[in-house]
């Protein structure tokens, strides 16, 4: 082996460990896992302190009077998780909403940073009208 060919192949280990390492400390401390109420539930303490986005359906809703507290509980498949938010929350939050929260596990429930409602109604069909149209129909 030449000792140009040496150069470039100790130049491209090195390039690509530098490469992996860097997306090896990047991703190690930003990612997030994206689990069901569920999934988290079935070993809860396997996810406690770990940043989680955590899907589920929202029921018992209650406000703090005069607050942004918010604390609700998280259900899916007859898994609950009790869940705590401060802050302002969509339009669509409501009791039987579909809710993907972001933040952490703790033995006292999931503390949300973040919060997303879906909104079922767009994904709905809507009604067929006379004309075999959906939707409202102009007379």
């Amino acid at each position: 082996m030449s000792h140009k060919a040496a150069k470039i192949g100790l130049t491209s280990v090195v390039l690509a460990l530098a490469f992996g390492g860097l997306l090896y400390s990047t991703l190690g401390e930003s990612a997030q896992y994206y689990k069901y109420v569920n999934e988290v539930m079935a070993q809860p303490d396997a996810w406690y302190g770990k940043p989680l986005q955590v899907h589920g359906y929202a029921r018992d809703i209650r406000r703090k009077r005069d607050s942004l507290d918010w604390s609700f509980e998280l259900q899916r498949e007859g898994h609950v998780m009790r869940a705590t938010y401060t802050g302002i929350t969509p339009d669509t939050f409501v009791n039987d909403s579909e809710v993907v929260l972001q933040g952490t596990l703790t033995p006292d429930g999931f503390h949300a940073t973040s919060m997303t409602a879906k909104c079922p109604s767009k994904y709905e069909p809507g009604a067929v009208g006379a004309t075999g149209t959906t939707g409202p129909t102009a007379n």
